[in-house]
């Protein structure tokens, strides 16, 4: 029996930070390049590059202390872009099958440990139980490739993830166990049980007090910087809470990631800095940090070391493949889920290593476990990430072709989206609303300024308001096409684009009244809206859209028989599945049914629900319904229009009057072929000239209509209205 080696006697060839700090870098970026061309995973390069260049390798790196900072931050910031990249709906969905899996994979190789070390491997049973919950336990360290696939959110990775959350609690728990029955002689429940307690007064005081100071200095602060710095904070305050409770930092960073990442959707800034961040420093640091700690040259050092490495290695690898092989089982799953589910929980690092340490320490474990431990953990490693590659591989083309299926209705279209924008201020809430809505569906973006002078001020907006929209747009790594127009006026440069440009969509922010006699929308987009048939979104929303908690979505009888119907189901799906909010429909029964089907049929994964509005104006009642943080849509209709209906005339109105301080989107669908609005060439020459209807004139029109009768009507029905917000 040979004791792990101590570090070599001699120095390490480069000692000073920087020079480490400036080698560790260099690795994160040749590593990557060289392994592409041998088909090698990231993950597995990195660990083996710090092999090499550790203190059993060629000795290159002192392993200092920028190894057990950044090594313990990798870890963290692991489980929390774990927690933060899940979906809650996919987590609601999936979470029976993560706890089955995470009782299996739990219960499976603590049997069978328990069984294995006691019999073959010669140890006694206090100390099998340890070892078994080392087996148990596992590190998501393939993580990071399923992210590069985009895979975080496949059901296989979420019941993963779960399960691996169960898993770690459990063997720490254990080993909590262990340790106080070797320090008192006996099992004592109350131990057990505070620490159960500890862990539920955790949890519930982060799930209470998180989101509220999250809503707070988001509204507060909307600088992106300061944003990031209080997102990290926030994971490490939990990481070290849930220490000072008795329980893994690695918990907390994950529940934190949990808590947070209903306001961090996946497209946004502040997201796109998290994942760069982490997966260019912190979590590369930590996977070369384990390579530096495992000795291959163990393997040299005797047939016992061989013999109980390698008993170790199939034990810990063929339970955790049952475990996810009875997953597959119990609910009916594919072969390639289980290959996702198995690879994901094969790996063993940081928890195998802490208890085989602390048993090590008490005597429980001699010399031999200590070193099979640590080809165990070379071994699951390279198996998981080979294995992860793979399959991740298999699920992407998969998910493909269904993706490919389900939007069949879509093809020949472009999706391109047009976002006009007038000013700077405002720029960046458009696009960051224009790329979640738009999701994963193809095509391009533009941002269009329209100006109709060439005075220096003029083109100084323009260009400061598409520097704006292009920064929003790099910041979440999509691709945006400014667009400087010079043309007559506002109307005539937007229609003019969207032809040349192939535009499905415009996002439009909604102006402000400068006058009494202005009216709601505005002069210029009731032109553009005659002006053209495409789908129209009119946007304004007084919080920042990543605390919306709710959208109320209000649509017309008939909106199913526009031809832009699915277009904007998509698009508000999209956008919930974004923010991870649920969203309300309310409609008639056979709208309600329509956009059900579409929502199932398009594989739309969001929480949608459903109300019944029997008749249109029904929405008013709403509007003390409606709180700060919710977005009320208003699906609207052009004149001529299926779904239109002359109670549409006085929305405007309407809007103003009973829901001016709400956060608010209005939708106009696209209508197939040209709108009999549109605007003649004399017509669009005086676009500037001619002014809206006043309001004085829409209230006369509105009374004419029956308008009087109003408030009566809307009393009564809110009186016997059954929708319950």
């Amino acid at each position: 029996m040979t004791a792990v080696p101590a570090i070599q006697a001699t120095a390490p060839i480069i000692t000073a930070p920087l020079t480490i700090f400036l080698a560790v870098l260099l690795i994160i970026l040749v590593t990557p390049i060289l392994l592409n061309k041998l088909k090698i995973p990231y993950v597995i390069g990195l660990i083996v590059a710090g092999v090499a260049v550790g203190p059993y390798g060629v000795n290159l790196l002192a392993r200092d202390m920028s190894f057990e900072v950044f090594g313990q931050v990798g870890i963290l910031y692991l489980m929390f872009l774990a927690g933060i990249e899940i979906d809650m709906y996919h987590l609601k969905k999936n979470i029976r099958k993560g706890l089955v899996f995470g009782a299996y994979t739990f219960a499976v190789p603590m049997v069978a440990g328990t069984l294995v070390s006691y019999t073959l491997l010669g140890v006694d049973l206090l100390a099998s139980v340890l070892l078994a919950s080392m087996f148990a336990a596992h590190t998501l360290i393939a993580y990071p490739i399923v992210s590069r696939f985009g895979l975080t959110r496949s059901a296989p990775v979420v019941v993963a993830i779960a399960g691996t959350i169960f898993t770690v609690l459990g063997s720490l728990i254990v080993l909590a166990a262990v340790v106080g029955v070797f320090r008192q002689g006996e099992f004592r429940i109350g131990g057990t049980l505070g620490l159960l307690g500890s862990l539920a007064f955790y949890c519930i005081a982060v799930a209470y007090v998180y989101p509220r100071v999250t809503r707070w200095f988001f509204r507060k602060w909307n600088d992106n910087i300061l944003q990031f710095i209080y997102v990290l904070a926030m994971m490490f305050l939990a990481a070290q809470l849930a220490s000072f409770a008795g329980i893994e930092g690695v918990f907390g960073a994950f529940y934190s990631g949990l808590v947070l990442n209903r306001y961090i959707p996946g497209k946004s800034p502040l997201m796109s800095r998290i994942e760069f961040v982490g997966n260019a420093i912190f979590i590369p640091y930590f996977l070369i940090g384990v390579g530096m700690m495992i000795n291959i040259g163990v393997v040299t050092r005797g047939w016992g070391t061989l013999y109980v490495a390698g008993v170790m290695s199939a034990v810990a690898m063929s339970s955790k493949w049952f475990a996810a092989w009875l997953t597959q089982k119990t609910f009916g799953m594919k072969g390639l889920d289980r290959s996702i589910i198995y690879q994901l929980s094969n790996a063993h690092t940081a928890v195998a290593l802490a208890v085989v340490t602390i048993g090590y320490g008490m005597g429980l474990f001699d010399e031999v476990i200590l070193n099979g431990t640590i080809v165990m953990i070379l071994v699951t490693c390279t198996v998981s990430s080979l294995g992860t590659s793979r399959a991740a591989q298999k699920l992407k083309v998969e998910m493909l072709g269904d993706e490919s299926v389900a939007d069949e209705s879509t093809k020949g279209r472009k999706g391109n989206v047009l976002i006009p924008v007038a000013n700077p201020l405002t720029a960046q809430e458009l696009v960051d609303l224009a790329l979640l809505m738009k999701g994963n569906r193809p095509g391009e973006v533009f941002a269009l300024h329209v100006r109709n002078d060439n005075s220096a001020s003029s083109r100084a907006i323009g260009r400061n308001s598409l520097d704006v929209a292009e920064q929003a747009a790099a910041s979440v790594d999509e691709s945006l096409t400014p667009l400087e127009r010079y043309d007559m006026n506002f109307v005539t440069g937007v229609v003019n684009t969207i032809e040349e440009r192939d535009i499905d969509r415009v996002i439009i922010g909604l102006h402000r009244r400068t006058n009494i006699i202005d009216s709601f929308f505005g002069d210029k987009l009731i032109k553009l809206l005659r002006a053209t048939h495409r789908m129209v979104v009119i946007s304004r929303c007084f919080i920042p859209v990543n605390t919306v908690r709710r959208i109320v979505v209000a649509v017309p009888d008939n909106a199913q028989y526009e031809t832009g119907f699915t277009a904007w189901v998509g698009a508000l799906a999209s956008l919930a599945g974004q923010l991870g909010c649920r969203v309300v429909f309310c409609g008639t029964t056979a709208t309600k049914q329509a956009i059900a089907t579409v929502i199932a049929g398009r594989r739309y994964d969001v929480r949608a629900e459903y109300r019944l509005m029997e008749q249109w104006d029904d929405f008013i009642i709403m509007s003390n319904r409606i709180g700060d943080e919710d977005l009320l849509v208003i699906v609207n209709a052009r004149r001529a229009s299926l779904s239109h209906s002359s109670d549409m005339d006085a929305l405007p109105e309407f809007l103003q009057k009973y829901f001016s301080r709400h956060n608010l989107m209005v939708i106009y669908p696209e209508q197939f072929g040209e709108s009999s609005d549109i605007m003649t060439m004399a017509e669009t020459l005086s676009t500037d000239i001619v002014s809206a209807p006043s309001p004085l004139w829409l209230r006369l029109r509105a009374v004419y209509k029956g308008g009087k009768q109003l408030g009566r009507k809307i009393a009564h029905r809110e009186h016997k209205s059954g929708m319950d917000f």
